[in-house]
């Protein structure tokens, strides 16, 4: 737009000074400005490309410029605005494609030749005028060192912004590196510490399971060897997840290669759990469970249970959906609640770290999933996420604390 505009001003001042000096001689000499006119026009229609091709621009300009000196020889009043060749044989548009040149050009060298030629031209040494060099410095040399000055500027600008960019990045990098050694140690100190001691728990069981001689204390040892065992599987593909995507990836793989099999997701028994204390819970589910790599499995049955756990504490008298759905390459799950229509439990409510939902979202992130969470237009409350079937081997790092509410049932995450 700038552009047409420049033209534009560019046709009217040429239109101007042609009629202004040029008509009362071209009435009486019969040839009329018309030619010097249509010289100076095209040159200006050429300032249309001087971004897109600007040695075009200049070269057009340049090459005007040699006609308009040869005029003065050849036929004399044509191409200039006064027969004497008094002022600067060089088209008006001139400033703009020395500028335009030198500072969108990426060959300097072919900018800075034409330039030269046009700056001979129109300061004329060969007839050296304080007037017309002083006139031909300003119209051609000075908008070209402005170029030049305009054309580093921009340069520098761009040079220190990607230096900006590629210092953002190497932080960015730094701190996922620190991230992950931070990730490697606590999973290092959960193998370490953890393991052992549940390890040795699960021994006494199973050494108290052959020894009681009570049968209730053998099935309760028992019991009790069982949920170690289960502890340290999962344990074991948390510290896989820790240590990094692909380790983890690597853990469910060799499980599923050996025969171990995949855990129950149990959903049905924790919507049982929260009937059978009076909550009133509506559950769906919908696809295949089955195809859940054991990881995601224990992540779903963890935002379950915790999100109606939160329901019985937080909403009581209040109904619950739980929608599970298993599609191609996910399983997205949501839990919603009615506002409460009892009172509150204080000492219930208040009980518990705080932290459950902020500590399942980042166990739904390491296992490349999406969590959101927060209360809902017409009252109640909302927990959602979507986790890959399996564990992928690249993460994609997610903004935490959006309203669930925000983002429909089905739109995607």
């Amino acid at each position: 737009m700038l552009d047409v505009l420049l033209v534009v001003v560019l046709v009217v001042f040429n239109v101007y000074v042609a009629v202004w000096s040029g008509l009362p001689r071209a009435e009486r000499s019969g040839c009329g400005p018309w030619a010097g006119l249509g010289l100076q026009v095209v040159a200006a229609s050429a300032m249309l490309m001087r971004k897109a091709r600007p040695l075009t621009a200049l070269g057009l300009v340049t090459g005007m410029a040699v006609v308009m000196s040869l005029s003065m020889w050849l036929v004399p009043g044509w191409f200039l605005a006064s027969a004497d060749g008094a002022g600067v044989w060089v088209p008006s548009a001139a400033p703009v494609a020395a500028y335009s040149a030198v500072v969108y050009s990426t060959r300097p060298r072919v900018a800075w030749a034409l330039t030269g030629v046009l700056t001979l031209l129109a300061t004329r040494l060969w007839a050296l005028s304080f007037a017309v060099t002083a006139s031909g410095l300003v119209l051609t040399a000075v908008p070209a060192l402005l170029g030049m000055y305009v054309g580093a500027r921009r340069g520098l600008i761009a040079a220190l912004t990607e230096r900006a960019e590629r210092a953002e990045h190497e932080r960015f990098l730094v701190a996922e590196q620190a991230r992950a050694e931070e990730r490697v140690r606590l999973a290092g100190e959960m193998h370490d510490v953890v393991t052992h001691r549940i390890g040795l728990m699960v021994l006494q069981a199973g050494a108290l399971r052959v020894q009681a001689p009570d049968a209730h204390v053998r099935q309760e040892a028992e019991a009790l060897r069982a949920a170690g065992c289960q502890a340290l599987e999962e344990l074991r593909d948390l510290v896989g997840v820790l240590r990094s995507p692909q380790s983890a990836e690597g853990v469910v793989e060799a499980g599923t290669a050996e025969g171990v099999r995949k855990p129950d997701l149990g959903l049905a028994v924790l919507v049982a759990e929260s009937r059978a204390v009076g909550v009133e819970v509506e559950f769906e589910e919908v696809g295949d469970a089955s195809v859940l790599a054991p990881v995601v499995a224990r992540t779903v049955y963890r935002v379950v249970q915790e999100a109606l756990t939160n329901a019985r504490k937080h909403a009581p008298g209040g109904s619950v959906r739980v929608d599970v759905r298993y599609e191609v390459d996910r399983v997205r799950l949501a839990v919603r609640n009615t506002p409460p229509t009892k009172p509150v439990d204080g000492d219930l409510a208040g009980s518990g770290d705080r932290h459950g939902l902020s500590g399942l979202r980042q166990r739904v992130v390491l296992v490349g999933g999406t969590f959101a969470w927060g209360p809902l237009p017409e009252g109640g409350f909302v927990v959602e996420s979507a986790l890959p079937l399996y564990v992928p081997t690249t993460r994609t790092w997610i903004r935490s604390g959006e309203p669930a509410a925000s983002r429909p049932w089905g739109s995607g995450t």
